[in-house]
């Protein structure tokens, strides 16, 4: 599938379970050297790997070329593959110079197995201003004073609603558990379901999901040191997704498609996705248009009756939170230095617009803009059209109200993520490849365990992942 179609798809397995210490041991000769000589040529992976993606990067990098007589050889890669392809070219000592659009669970466990160039990023962000880096994003992408990568752009979850259906009904926005569950009780009735939510036990979407709501309660991965998913927030968590997906949503195993296909039918009023969704929820998008009664003769009839909850709220916590991923420039231990550098800061830099504008509605900037012009980025990324697969790439200020765009940038420094500002990202990148939370809140809705018990379940099999990571 495409990405979240696009992005949601983590890794199939993660690489703390290929990146072994034994392989790393056996390569270090090869993965564990120095960087190659300087010879102006660069291997560049992107798993931006759509190929209207792949030809608008194309055509970025052709300007680069020109520009500095680097030769840059592009590689699509798909996310799914990562971790194999990364664990064949660390063996055989021929590992990319940079990699592109890479999310954070892969970024630390790439670090964890010292594959990544640690100078280069922070020599870019030195020089471009740290000052014009959303702060959340240079957090999440550090290890203490250690710079991981050179933080790109983000997409975060959302909780997408009628709000039309929403007013008729006397409804509150859904900002929190409480009415979020009764809005899907009090409109889950005929052939509507009161909300689409993801319970495929096989795929990160699931994972993701939950994570959102439960963040929302302040349920953590990891609390004082140990992993703490049998806390009553969790707890209250795993109960309340429950209650959504099972008692409220469709019948059977619910996926990345279906979830968005019962939204876009017009037959659930609420539907939890990544801001990936917003150029189909506008119908801009031939292969995902909406198909609901109204939608035939009014394409935009979705998005402007729509609704989108940015962070939730659960009875637990002291503010509301948020899930989201946050994608990176990354350079290899082996990366010739001084090419990757300056490639990194064309792209973050005269590259950028184009970069993020490929895909604005799932590639929010995190540089913000630059020393002379702080707003320059985010100014730009409001006016950006639609992603290249658009119909007719509409501006994103178009289609959908300032006050939306000003919350989902402002949204990038309220994201949180588990486990990743308490050290644990090579365990985040493992649970992403294992998918322990998303095998759990499949069984827990198709009625095999009782939330208590998938509580406690999940809390051992994680902590059982981190203990063998160790």
């Amino acid at each position: 599938m495409q990405r979240w179609m696009r992005r949601s798809r983590v890794a199939a397995a993660g690489l703390a379970g290929v990146l072994g210490a034994g392989l790393l041991a056996g390569c270090s000769g090869s993965a564990a050297a120095g960087p190659d000589k300087p010879d102006k040529k660069l291997t560049v992976w992107t798993l931006e790997n759509l190929p209207a993606r792949m030809a608008a990067t194309k055509k970025i990098v052709s300007r680069y070329e020109r520009r500095s007589g680097v030769q840059v050889k592009l590689v699509g890669v798909d996310e799914g593959q990562l971790p194999q392809l990364i664990m064949s070219a660390a063996a055989a000592g021929d590992l990319p110079d940079v990699i592109g659009a890479l999310p954070l669970g892969q970024v630390w466990q790439m670090y964890e197995n010292d594959l990544l160039n640690t100078e280069i990023p922070a020599q870019v962000v030195k020089k471009l201003g740290p000052g014009t880096f959303n702060a959340n994003a240079l957090r999440l992408t550090a290890d203490g004073s250690t710079r991981l990568t050179v933080p790109s752009d983000a997409w975060l979850q959302l909780l997408v609603y009628r709000k039309d259906l929403f007013n008729k009904a006397g409804l509150e926005p859904p900002t929190s558990y409480a009415t979020m569950t009764k809005a899907a009780r009090k409109l889950d009735k005929g052939r509507m379901d009161g909300i689409s939510l993801a319970t495929d036990p096989g795929d990160a979407f699931t994972q993701q999901s939950f994570e959102n709501l439960a963040l929302a309660n302040d349920c953590q991965l990891i609390t004082k040191g140990e992993v703490a998913l049998d806390s009553p927030a969790c707890r209250r968590a795993f109960a309340t997704y429950r209650t959504l997906a099972r008692d409220h949503g469709p019948v059977g195993t619910q996926t990345v498609d279906s979830t968005r296909a019962t939204y876009f039918a017009g037959r659930s009023p609420m539907v939890m996705w990544s801001s990936f969704l917003l150029d189909e929820l506008a119908g801009e998008r031939a292969d995902a248009r909406p198909s609901c009664p109204r939608c035939k003769d009014d394409p935009g009839f979705l998005a402007e009756h729509s609704g989108i909850t940015t962070a939730l709220k659960g009875p637990d916590a002291a503010e509301a939170g948020q899930f989201g991923e946050i994608t990176s420039w990354t350079v290899t231990r082996t990366a010739e230095t001084a090419a990757s550098r300056g490639f990194v800061e064309y792209m973050m830099g005269t590259g950028y617009q184009d970069w993020f504008g490929m895909a604005p509605e799932g590639k929010i900037p995190v540089r913000q803009g630059t020393a002379e012009d702080p707003r320059k980025y985010t100014r730009a990324w409001r006016g950006s059209r639609l992603g290249v697969e658009a119909t007719h790439r509409k501006r994103l200020d178009e289609i959908y109200p300032d006050k939306l765009l000003e919350e989902l940038t402002e949204g990038v420094g309220h994201l949180r993520r588990w486990g990743i500002a308490e050290g644990e990202g090579a365990l985040v990148g493992a649970t992403n490849g294992e998918l322990p939370v998303a095998k759990a809140v499949g069984e827990l809705a198709a009625g095999q365990t009782e939330p208590d018990e998938t509580a406690r379940a999940v809390d051992e099999e994680v902590g059982a992942l981190r203990r063998s990571l160790r």
